[in-house]
């Protein structure tokens, strides 16, 4: 069973307009990251209050909080960090939901020119604070989801696997992202059969490989870029996938912030995924 959810940042920063598009496309969940242009974690509690009231009003819940912690250098200070993870499990307290979207760090210093090569050298200190905060989500009964992202540890299938093994926590699972792998230059399928036994959250967006390399920074509709979305969603079907399916088109762009699809583009994008999922076999629920 795949339960549509959405980061609705994509469609507008205006809360007002997201919550009328999730409607008119009958989604009823969003993936809470950011209103007003404001990450979710840097909001106020009236501020926070205040969305999910105009949630509850129109009938939606919160599949996860869409934060962005892990998206920080390796070798930055790792207390300043925990605080703000602490932020986020404050914030599934208050938005009704067990989950929350977490990355594994970027390079040191953030440095673009960073040679995946070296990441064995700063292996040990990304599983250490991982584990740290899997540790502290089973204390406050939240999970995890790790998200294969674009220049982070685990951005290939071979280190998002060990980071799942490694800290081999119920409090950690695997956030699939078809169109990261294909924009990274790693094949969706492996990554799928690599940690599909982890993966408890799909995100869906597609990506023509070389796409960032022609100019073309956007994604396009699901099934028609190189993300193999198929493949994983007919296996999710057959080993009974009940989970959310999150739209993340980024149709006009994307970034380390978010992305870009606009109010007119989203419903086609959810048009297109949902007829993706009939075609598979799966089950919207």
């Amino acid at each position: 069973m795949f339960v549509l959810s959405a980061f609705a940042d994509e469609i507008s920063a205006d809360p007002r307009e997201q919550i009328a598009v999730l409607q008119k496309c009958r989604i009823r969940y969003v993936e809470f990251r950011s209103v007003y242009g404001t990450n979710c974690l840097a909001l106020s509690d009236a501020q926070v209050r205040e969305f999910k009231k105009m949630l509850e009003d129109a009938g939606i819940g919160v599949s996860a909080i869409g934060s962005p912690i892990g998206k920080v250098p390796i070798d930055a200070p790792f207390e300043e960090h925990l605080r703000k993870f602490e932020r986020a499990i404050e914030l599934c307290q208050m938005m009704g939901t067990r989950n929350i979207r977490i990355f594994s760090y970027y390079p040191p210093g953030n440095d673009p020119q960073f040679d995946p090569n070296r990441w064995p050298e700063y292996r040990q200190e990304v599983i250490r604070r991982m584990q740290v905060k899997a540790e502290r989500a089973a204390q406050a009964g939240v999970v995890l989801f790790h998200e294969n992202e674009h220049r982070i540890y685990g951005d290939s299938p071979d280190r998002v696997l060990d980071v799942l093994q490694s800290v081999n926590s119920p409090a950690l699972r695997a956030a699939y992202d078809a169109a990261n792998y294909a924009y990274c230059n790693y094949d969706p399928v492996e990554g799928w059969e690599k940690t599909k036994a982890y993966t408890a959250h799909l995100h869906i967006k597609d990506w023509k490989k070389g796409g960032h390399a022609a100019g073309h920074h956007y994604g396009v509709l699901a099934g028609h870029g190189d993300g193999c979305i198929a493949h994983s969603i007919r296996d999710a079907v057959v080993r009974n996938y009940h989970g959310y399916a999150v739209l993340e088109p980024h149709l006009r762009g994307g970034g380390p912030t978010g992305g870009i699809t606009g109010p007119d583009l989203f419903p086609c994008a959810v048009e297109a995924f949902r007829l993706l999922l009939q075609r598979c076999g799966g089950q919207e629920g």
